[in-house]
């Protein structure tokens, strides 16, 4: 089945695209766009991209028929002293996905998904963990991923899985 995109393994030179889509994660909602600049200084969401490729640091990269890029998920091990949203602890790297707007509901997420879970096995972790706020669609297919809710508040949830 052609789906329009492949995806390839991230490499340090996709720092600025990984912007745009950790930008496009913190603006899933529809409406409530944060300006970019804001997104990728903000000190809860630059911990996700600064000093990109770092050596424990690795994702994917979609792109369509064109080479362009479309999407992408990738993952950081954080220090307990600077966790991000999806920190259960610091063997545990945490993603980050976002897939450009136009490509959203077309299998593009959970094809990264996977990709990123399978590389994060690869690297030997045993466990991958994610953010995701109570009321954003996406939630859906991170359950149907396998992903389980560790920790929740008000506004946000903390899931992980297994990645064997």
């Amino acid at each position: 089945m052609d789906t329009g995109f492949t995806s390839r393994r991230a490499v340090q030179t996709d720092a600025a695209f990984l912007g745009d889509m950790l930008v496009e994660a913190a603006n899933w909602r529809a409406g409530g766009a944060r300006p970019r600049h804001e997104v990728l200084t903000s000190s809860e969401h630059r911990r996700y991209l600064a000093g990109w490729k770092r050596t424990a640091d690795d994702g994917v990269v979609a792109v369509d028929r064109d080479d362009a890029p479309i999407g992408a998920a990738w993952y950081r091990t954080l220090p307990q002293d600077d966790a991000g949203f999806g920190f259960i602890g610091v063997a545990v790297p945490e993603l980050i996905i976002g897939v450009h707007p136009l490509w959203r509901a077309r299998g593009v997420g959970r094809s990264l998904l996977r990709d990123v879970v399978g590389l994060a096995a690869a690297q030997g972790y045993a466990r991958i963990s994610l953010s995701v706020e109570r009321d954003n669609f996406a939630r859906n297919l991170y359950r149907a991923e396998g992903f389980t809710v560790v920790s929740e508040t008000a506004h946000r949830a903390t899931m992980a899985r297994s990645t064997r």
